[in-house]
């Protein structure tokens, strides 16, 4: 049982939620910026290079082989490097996008931490030592 109860006190602490919350946010922002990746930005890469789209680049390691009726032996076998270059424009972007709201997110906090306090209120006693202190001045 004892087990069991630790488990429990483990899972619902607030850093285990926070965390959970944090991968399902992160995963959903992940295909939000995958998409504008593949959809917005590489479409005019593409274009700019001639028309050539990263995923589509390979390198032809072994051809492939088809038969006289035209019938394919064998798949030919790729290096198919532009998934490649691909995933790391993705990350880049990812990484950037990440970055610029990390680094938003401390400025607001650090604008937070800059409005000072004020100061705290002194003890009801020394209000009241001061009080009477004025009262003997003017008497």
């Amino acid at each position: 049982m004892g087990l069991l109860k630790e488990f429990k006190e483990f899972a619902v602490k607030g850093n285990v939620v926070d965390l959970a919350v944090a991968v399902i946010i992160g995963g959903a922002f992940g295909k939000i910026v995958s998409s504008f990746v593949k959809d917005v930005v590489m479409p005019p890469i593409g274009v700019m290079l001639g028309g050539v789209s990263f995923t589509d680049l390979a390198i032809v390691l072994k051809e492939g082989v088809t038969n006289a009726a035209g019938e394919v032996v064998t798949e030919p076998v790729l290096l198919t490097y532009g998934v490649f270059v691909q995933n790391v424009v993705d990350f880049i972007i990812v990484a950037f996008v990440i970055f610029m709201a990390v680094k938003g997110i401390n400025s607001m906090k650090k604008k937070e931490e800059a409005a000072p306090a004020p100061p705290p209120a002194p003890p009801k006693s020394e209000v009241l030592l001061e009080e009477i202190r004025d009262l003997l001045k003017k008497g």
